[in-house]
């Protein structure tokens, strides 16, 4: 059968007549089946990421992921020993597919060395800042630090400052024992990890 010609004179089937995918996109923008559910289910999972140490390096990934809409839970970077490297450590909250997504996404950018998902068994370390205000409970409080082997690093003007490390869920934990006080501020400042013994993080 010959291709009608459409009203250009172009030839070829007309536009309703073209096959179209039996397929949709999710709100990530990636084609999925029609039989795929809406939301796939999601996992927090951390990718260390080898870059060169150069100006605008952060400010390219986090673009990356504004403009893909990944979902961060934290984006850390530092120097990685070698003074012309830096290892950026990023957590994300996505499905397999927008994990899937991130790594090809972030291999494809230019000052990126190496990408890698780290195992759920790489060690994982976060440092959180907390403000308490000081009143009757002190002596709870201290109790409290000395139970769980913190450090309490500052004590002024009705202030105390404790210092917390540990993974994610550590954090969120110590926060929670310590909201029956009056929390007046915290800082965090994200996840740095490294796969186990001899197995290479990148």
């Amino acid at each position: 059968m010959k291709d009608k010609e459409n009203k250009r004179g172009l030839s070829g089937p007309a536009p309703s007549e073209r096959p179209h995918p039996n397929e949709r996109r999710n709100k990530e923008g990636i084609r999925i089946g029609l039989g795929d559910p809406t939301e796939l289910p999601k996992r927090i999972t951390t990718f260390s990421a080898l870059v060169k140490h150069e100006p605008g390096v952060l400010s390219k990934v986090s673009g990356l992921f504004a403009r893909r809409r990944f979902n961060i839970e934290s984006l850390t970077v530092g120097p990685a020993g070698d003074i012309n490297n830096a290892r950026i450590t990023i957590v994300v909250d996505e499905n397999e597919t927008g994990i899937i997504q991130v790594k090809k996404q972030l291999a494809k950018l230019f000052p990126v060395l190496s990408v890698k998902e780290l195992s759920n068994t790489a060690i994982e370390r976060e440092l959180c800042l907390m403000k308490i205000k000081e009143g009757h409970e002190k002596e709870d409080i201290e109790n409290m630090v000395s139970k769980y082997g913190l450090k309490m690093i500052d004590s002024s003007q009705k202030i105390i400052t404790i210092e917390i490390t540990g993974d994610r869920l550590e954090i969120d934990m110590m926060i929670e024992k310590f909201d029956q006080f009056e929390i007046k501020e915290i800082a965090r400042t994200g996840i740095a990890a490294l796969e186990r013994g001899s197995k290479r993080t990148t």
